[in-house]
């Protein structure tokens, strides 16, 4: 008799990434308590190659159609498929392709399929993933089902047959979980929906950790991000405070050059710690587009706010936290004002007590896996 408890986390994050993402984290905390976890690659394709995907530095091709394990109650599988529904960012050429894209859940699971078929608990990500709940539904009607929307379909410009999946089946979901009250707004009129913010593994920013900085006398601002990066807002505040310095964490090419900037590229979470921790000022300056809003709570948001550091951020990501600092993006003045204004706060102010872990937000999915 089987006793373990099995979860397939159904992604679009690769498990071997240097990219740890929310789902990588639900993953280890569903491990830490006992759960068996396939980490379920999904909306990777030939496709995929046209667009230099991030993912194909990694062995994708090699991995694909079978399960491996890569940790203690951890497997990863690769779903690459011909194609996935992806915004062919041509209005005509989406509408004339949603009646294939919209058969993307009938592709072949090879080794993945026995993996949803002896889930107790299925966890979707926003992404074309969704198309493969139906499906999995008709494999194991009696699994739980949670839609995870780590991200506004929308603002990631999905294609529309994945958005349009996504209206059909969200009400079907045993639970709804968004990150963010911009997102929960979009879903406030369901039953099944609950705000339950990101969380962070606290032990790892717990510990004592070396201070990467040459230069602590004066304050040391860090963004950590892959994309988005308000290019402008740095050009602009390294000019106005070129003593400060600007440290900047991520695979992101258009990094202005100057003497206080730092470029580090792309490192594993567990490297990005320390320049957060020994950090001043948490940046989370990023570019507007419709639907950005919905990052008022994101992951480094979380990070930066644990560490206690005041946050500076547009106008546009404006919420009730009492450490974020606010500029108007091309605007000298509130650049300036902004940067000035975190670094005087007290940041012993900052209460972290309402923070939550990756394992308690895991503990209320598997509250609402074993308690229908």
């Amino acid at each position: 008799m089987r006793v373990v408890k099995r979860v397939v986390l159904i992604t679009g994050h690769y498990w071997g990434s240097k990219r740890w993402a929310g789902f990588h984290w639900i993953a280890d905390a569903f491990a830490r308590r006992g759960w068996h976890v396939t980490f379920f690659t999904a909306s990777i394709s030939h496709l995929s190659r046209l667009i230099r995907d991030y993912r194909f530095q990694y062995p994708i091709r090699a991995e694909a159609g079978k399960v491996y394990e890569v940790r203690d109650n951890i497997d990863s599988f690769v779903w690459f498929t011909p194609w996935h529904p992806a915004n062919l960012r041509s209005h005509i050429l989406n509408r004339f392709s949603m009646p294939l894209f919209a058969t993307y859940g009938d592709f072949h699971l090879n080794e993945g399929q026995e993996a949803l078929e002896e889930a107790d608990l299925l966890v979707f990500e926003s992404t074309p993933g969704l198309l493969l709940y139906r499906r999995s539904r008709q494999l194991n009607p009696k699994a739980t089902c949670i839609y995870r929307v780590s991200d506004d379909l929308r603002l990631l410009k999905s294609h529309p047959a994945v958005i349009r999946e996504e209206e059909r089946i969200v009400e079907n979901f045993d639970l709804v979980s968004v990150p963010s009250r911009y997102i929960y707004d979009k879903f406030r009129t369901l039953p099944n929906v609950r705000l339950q913010h990101h969380g962070i593994r606290k032990e790892l920013f717990d510990g004592e950790v070396d201070n990467p900085y040459d230069c602590t006398d004066v304050p040391n601002a860090v963004f950590v991000g892959s994309a988005r990066l308000d290019v402008d807002f740095l050009r602009r505040a390294a000019r106005l405070f070129p003593d400060w310095q600007f440290h900047i964490i991520g695979p992101i090419e258009a990094v202005p050059e100057a003497a206080n900037i730092h470029r580090y590229g792309e490192l594993r979470h567990e490297e990005t710690i320390p320049y957060i921790v020994h950090a001043d000022i948490g940046l989370h300056t990023m570019q507007y587009s419709p639907g950005a809003e919905s990052f008022t709570d994101s992951l480094k948001v979380i990070q930066y706010a644990y560490c206690r550091l005041p946050i500076v951020t547009p106008e546009f990501l404006k919420s009730g936290r009492s450490n974020k600092f606010y500029y108007r993006p091309g605007d000298d003045s509130s650049i300036e004002t902004a940067l000035r204004e975190a670094a005087g706060f007290d940041r012993q102010s900052i209460d972290t007590s309402q923070i939550r872990s990756w394992g308690d937000l895991v503990d209320e999915f598997i509250a609402v896996a074993t308690n229908p």
